[in-house]
């Protein structure tokens, strides 16, 4: 039987892969970001962001308080490298979202899960995405490979076991020429699993896009089905389970992430699954890959969190970078 042997959740932003003197330069990108959207799920422009921002914004955009929050952010994310390194997983199963790098945009399914052999390697983050903050400071990662290998016989008993328990999914075993699965997969290929090659089984979640986005409820219980579907899953196998994405951007919303975070620590399901739809939206909504990827861990114990509210404008863009481990 396999069995799940560690659970992973990480940021992945751009955020993360650039240096802390280059943060100011993603602030100032947030000017013609579309993606700003406040805590009442309202669309809003750099300016009205700013008129509306906490004054003490100000004080959090200091070159050595942008210095300490990359310092905890490596950390973490050479915290969780050395766990999955220790954890020697045979298959990792990735939730994360797509930005415009897998799907036109008038094709948005709630879920689907990719099986086919393998999936071009697209190292570079947002290749396709309309806003393409990744491209600021050029930043690549992952091996030099030019395809990621998947476990196509785990993501098949997937689909299976999900469409069983009522999940109508989308499915794919091959896509576009030239498109591969995109910045929330490339991080966790690249820089998570840093160098070590294992077939990864793609689970996407339409974090982003309204009217489709699954509610809080319903990515627990995707998580939790998956759950029961590698435990279901014949042969001896150790598998890693990992949310890719947020926590709360691209204008950060503190009080959503350390309730949600603290929600985890108290394994309280039902605050989890009560997250409202309003505050999940533009990049906050990757939340939802955190969620599944809890659920289908949750026979382990949390054994690591970390958080770190980093700003990088007055109008108070930024990311709430988040980190944890259940084994």
């Amino acid at each position: 039987m396999a069995r799940i042997t560690i659970g992973l959740c990480t940021s992945h932003s751009p955020q993360l892969s650039s240096p802390a003197e280059v943060w100011p330069r993603h602030g100032e990108n947030d000017k013609g970001n579309p993606w700003l959207i406040n805590v009442a799920g309202q669309l809003r422009s750099y300016d009205q962001a700013l008129a509306e921002a906490s004054p003490r914004i100000a004080a959090e955009l200091t070159a050595e308080k942008h210095a300490q929050r990359h310092a905890a952010v490596q950390a973490a994310v050479a915290h969780l490298q050395e766990e999955l390194v220790q954890a020697k997983p045979d298959v990792v199963v990735v939730f994360g979202d797509d930005q415009a790098e897998i799907f036109p945009r008038d094709f948005r399914p709630a879920f689907m899960v990719y099986s086919g052999a393998e999936v071009p390697n697209m190292p570079y983050l947002f290749t396709r995405a309309p806003y393409e903050a990744g491209r600021l400071a050029g930043w690549a990662y992952g091996p030099e490979l030019a395809t990621v290998p998947i476990s196509a016989n785990l993501a098949q008993h997937l689909v299976g076991h999900l469409m069983a328990r009522g999940f109508d999914l989308a499915h794919a075993e091959k896509l576009d020429d030239g498109v591969g699965l995109g910045h929330a997969f490339g991080f966790v290929f690249g820089r998570i699993m840093n160098g070590h090659t294992v077939p990864l089984v793609p689970v996407i979640i339409n974090t982003l896009y309204p009217p489709n986005q699954p509610t809080a409820q319903r990515c627990w219980e995707l998580g939790s089905a998956v759950r029961e579907a590698i435990l279901s899953w014949p042969g001896e196998a150790r598998v890693a389970v990992v949310g890719s994405g947020g926590l709360s951007h691209f204008l950060v919303d503190e009080e959503i992430d350390r309730r949600f975070l603290q929600a985890l620590r108290d394994r309280d399901v039902e605050a989890i699954c009560a997250l409202p739809n309003q505050r999940l939206q533009s990049g906050t909504g990757e939340i939802r890959s955190w969620i599944a990827a809890a659920a289908a861990a949750w026979d382990l114990r949390l054994d690591f969190t970390e958080y770190q509210a980093c700003y990088r404008s007055p109008a108070g863009s930024g990311m709430g970078m988040g980190f944890a481990v259940w084994k």
